[in-house]
């Protein structure tokens, strides 16, 4: 099946319609992509696994495509690592994470299966796989497969919600966290522990959610910074009158004897529209790196909708900081390295609308507004005869509003936050790249990703002020790559 979808996407790549794809972000060769899995950096270089299907733009038939990095801006695609291709993963090898143990990387998953209950109804199982590669290239699955079966999931979990682990060492043991609810609308991690990464034994649940927090967890993550333990889900439902998905993280104290994640509060990671199931990794310039999947569930995108052969990609890799017990989120300093065309502002008053002596679609965007008399500020982006994407305050009520309403084709819509100015100044910084646009305000204490899709010609940019404001600066650089490698041959 490897082969197969191999084989499928050289031929068929050469279909997929350009006219969205990314510059510098990491997508599919060909067809679907969601969820990053198995973040790391081996062997020299930095590793993406993702949740794939090759075959067609929408979800299902899923594998893990893979693709590696040197720089995390310029990705080349590897043959695809997993394929749902025995009993126990037939219905789709879903999330997991990766690790390296003796030289050797593996990959510890979701295997999904329906078993056939009568002709009108199945039964989705779920278990935890692993499989090992020598070279991080081709995998072998486990002869032990699943390592986590159906039966060793506690009474008090669901059992067809048990998915995405996460592993980590701890001392001289292996951790891992598996996403599940209680069976009554509660999402929920189970923790287990190996000595061997084969053998693993349930220790109990580590952390569980409320009527807020969303009715199943999926996609956890857990790592240390600065002290503190930080603890990410991915909830399902966590809104109940949209029936939307969001990802959340919780500064606490992780007591592992005890087994237990204890948090006052928690905060989304990203407040735009299409940010879902990150993982972070740490690299070996000691940064917490997290990526998430840029698309949703709940929007159907031109690209599928208009025939292009492709849907999703991951955003942008960003380093995580903890900063007054809270986590702030920046680009990885790599995409310095990739600015042109430098454009500059600086000290400019401003009390109207404003058309910049520069355009393009895919670029890096850097402007702190002081306020000053103003009731709004803003940055019109990927503008047009008629289209817009705007990124505003406005100060009567510390609101930031992302919105896509004029943004060309799509599913429009706002995303809004309150804020507070900092010495009564609004920094933003936004990267733009084809179809999507992700903004760091206030130096990455909040952050909001969202896709649109402009005409081409929409290339535009604009600011403006209601009453006076100042631009203390502005600056905008191209971001330049090469063309990504093709998938090796197979």
């Amino acid at each position: 099946m490897i082969y197969k979808a191999n084989k499928f996407i050289l031929d068929n790549k050469h279909k997929v319609n350009p006219r969205f794809r990314l510059n510098f972000h990491l997508m599919g060769e060909y067809g679907w992509i969601n969820d990053p899995n198995g973040l790391i950096e081996y062997n020299g270089y930095y590793h993406a696994f993702f949740q794939y299907n090759p075959y067609d733009s929408v979800w299902g038939n899923i594998h893990w495509g893979h693709a590696v990095s040197k720089d995390l801006v310029n990705w080349d695609h590897l043959p695809i690592a997993l394929a749902p291709d025995l009993p126990y993963d037939k219905d789709g090898c879903f999330s997991g994470s990766a690790i390296e143990k003796d030289g050797k990387l593996y990959l510890v998953y979701t295997g999904n299966s329906f078993i056939e209950i009568n002709k009108e109804q199945k039964k989705r199982t779920q278990c935890i796989c692993i499989a090992i590669s020598d070279d991080g290239i081709n995998f072998h699955k486990y002869n032990g497969n699943p390592v986590i079966s159906t039966e060793h999931i506690p009474a008090e979990s669901s059992k067809t919600d048990f998915r995405d682990p996460k592993v980590f060492k701890r001392r001289d043991k292996y951790c891992m966290i598996i996403g599940s609810n209680d069976g009554h609308n509660q999402g929920q991690l189970l923790l287990y522990e190996s000595t061997d990464m084969l053998s693993w034994h349930y220790k109990g649940i580590m952390a569980k959610g409320d009527e807020f927090t969303g009715d199943n967890w999926e996609c956890p993550d857990y790592f240390e910074l600065d002290g503190r333990d930080i603890l990410i889900v991915s909830c399902e439902n966590k809104d109940e009158s949209q029936k939307n998905t969001s990802a959340i993280y919780m500064v606490g104290k992780f007591d592992y004897e005890k087994c237990t994640f204890e948090s006052n509060e928690s905060h989304l990671v990203d407040y735009g529209f299409d940010f879902y199931a990150p993982q972070t990794f740490l690299d070996s310039k000691n940064r917490r790196i997290i990526m998430g999947w840029m698309h949703s569930w709940e929007t159907l995108t031109p690209t599928q909708s208009e025939g292009h052969n492709w849907a999703g990609a991951l955003t942008f890799p960003r380093e995580v900081k903890l900063e007054s017990n809270s986590l702030v989120f920046k680009p990885v300093d790599e995409i310095i390295n990739f600015r042109q065309n430098e454009y500059v502002i600086e000290n400019m008053l401003i009390d109207r609308e404003y058309c910049l002596a520069t355009n393009g679609d895919c670029y890096e965007l850097e402007v702190v507004f002081d306020i000053g008399k103003a009731t709004e500020v803003g940055i019109k982006l990927r503008t047009g005869e008629i289209e817009e994407t705007k990124l505003s305050y406005t100060a009567i009520d510390n609101i930031f509003c992302f919105s896509r309403r004029k943004s060309g084709a799509g599913p429009g819509g706002e995303k809004i936050i309150k804020i507070q100015p900092i010495n009564n100044q609004i920094h933003i910084r936004a990267l733009v790249d084809k179809c999507s646009v992700e903004v760091f305000i206030n130096n990455g204490k909040y952050v909001m990703s969202g896709l649109i899709f402009p005409k081409e010609d929409s290339t535009g940019i604009k600011v403006y002020s209601k009453g006076e404001s100042f631009i203390k600066h502005l600056k905008k650089w191209d971001i330049i790559t090469k063309n990504p490698i093709s998938m090796i041959p197979i």
